[in-house]
């Protein structure tokens, strides 16, 4: 019987099976950031454990509230920054060098096909676009990964989502995503892995594939993981180069991590994908999803562009051509946060910053902060935000606010009439 990619990651992995169903699997990597890692730090030195399993494989970052807004945020940073000197973690990225998690540590190289990983966030599931099982886990998982670099899992099951067809101009995989967890539900996918496959997804940019695997866990899922091809050997090649002979010798080593014809599921869904059109969630739950079309006209008071969703180079690109030669809405604000430094500096370069600000969005270093509503775009009781982040509990960006969750291409459209708005580049929109 065949397996599926995130069996043969945990058969690689195994250290032990305390329990038929239980996997201890070793670690590639633990990510860390300043909201949910100093509270493992410090009962990891209340317990007089103050050690890291191997200071290479932790890669850390402030990334949810930069700068800092108050005494309180300061020192959560301070707790992680004094950690990260004390054990030597050469990969932490601190105010000025540090941008979104999920962005800044696949960009730089930290992700690999066939990896385990695990970090204090829900949105970890992000890279599994790279063929690698990772996993948001809670502060006592965390505490372990960090001083023995393993964690537990059960048996890793599997629901697999074959997408096909082609998908219309102006549309996006934060579209794909939005519509599939309106199809399965919220807890569609608990506690499994969603195995995206199908052309749509071998056509997709690795950035485009990183967006579909962030929200896997909007459907319970544990984790969402792609194939890797070639799209991802040239993804990584700036970081692999000196590893491999060729490219071709990185993909032929690289394609061991893919799910066997005869490979079991929980589930099988199929979708032809040729007639979607732009998405957008209502409701406080992000399976409450309709057209855009649907939704046109609903008034906003802010519309966010960024986080480890939609604030990458493609979709900061998309955002910009919708908005070029536009000014937003009287009516409304809108914020920008580029997701690392490297595609803030490419923004500036290719003159999307120029863009940006002539419509009158308000630009901010790369963070997280509007996302969970703890800085740099937090809403007022009773507004309403088109965001392109991954989240629309209600409260989410803000007591008593309400999110609608979209593409950067309907958001940006959006800003510029102040209401929820079809993008100019869906050419299926009439």
């Amino acid at each position: 019987m065949g397996k599926t990619i995130a069996e043969k990651i945990f058969d690689a992995h195994l250290v032990e099976k305390p329990f038929d169903d239980t996997f201890v699997v070793k670690l590639d990597r633990v990510f860390c950031h300043e909201i949910t890692t100093p509270i493992a730090i410090t009962d990891l030195e209340a317990r007089g454990k103050d050690r890291v399993f191997d200071p290479t494989k932790i890669k850390a970052v402030i990334d949810h509230v930069t700068p800092s807004k108050d005494s309180k945020t300061a020192e959560q940073s301070k707790i992680l920054r004094d950690w990260a000197r004390r054990h030597n973690i050469k990969d932490f990225f601190d105010v000025g060098r540090n941008g979104v998690c999920h962005a800044i540590f696949p960009e730089s190289g930290f992700v690999r096909p066939g990896f385990t990983l695990i970090m204090g966030d829900s949105h970890t599931c992000t890279h599994g676009a790279f063929g690698a099982f990772a996993a948001g886990v809670g502060t006592t998982d965390l505490e372990v990964g960090i001083l023995k670099g393993v964690c537990s899992f059960k048996t890793p099951k599997t629901i697999k989502f074959e997408l096909t067809g082609k998908l219309q101009p102006g549309v996006y995989a934060k579209d794909v995503i939005l519509f599939v967890i309106g199809q399965i539900g919220v807890n569609g996918a608990t506690n499994c892995v969603m195995e995206f496959s199908g052309n749509i997804i071998d056509e997709m940019s690795m950035e485009s594939r990183m967006t579909l695997c962030n929200m896997a866990i909007e459907a319970g899922g544990t984790s969402g993981i792609c194939y890797p091809d070639m799209v991802t050997v040239d993804y990584l090649w700036p970081h692999i180069s000196g590893e491999y002979e060729s490219k071709e010798a990185a993909l032929k080593e690289f394609s061991q991590w893919k799910s066997d014809d005869d490979a079991v599921y929980e589930k099988v869904y199929k979708f032809d994908l040729s007639t979607l059109e732009p998405m957008v969630t209502f409701g406080y739950k992000p399976d409450q999803v309709k057209t855009i079309k649907e939704m046109e006209g609903t008034p906003v008071d802010q519309i966010y562009i960024g986080s480890c969703t939609n604030g990458r180079i493609e979709d900061l690109r998309i955002a910009a051509e919708v908005l070029k030669e536009n000014k937003i809405a009287d009516t409304v604000r809108c914020v920008l946060s580029p997701a690392t430094p490297k595609i803030y500096k490419d923004a500036l370069k290719e003159g999307l910053i120029d863009i940006f600000m002539e419509a009158g969005v308000c630009v901010t270093n790369p963070t997280c902060g509007a996302c969970l509503g703890m800085s740099n775009g937090v809403l007022a009781n009773g507004e309403v935000c088109a965001s392109t982040t991954n989240r629309n509990f209600n409260g989410r960006m803000g007591k008593g606010g309400m999110v609608h969750l979209m593409s950067p291409a309907s958001a940006a459209a959006t800003a510029i009439t102040g209401k929820i708005t079809q993008s100019p580049l869906f050419k299926g929109a009439k």
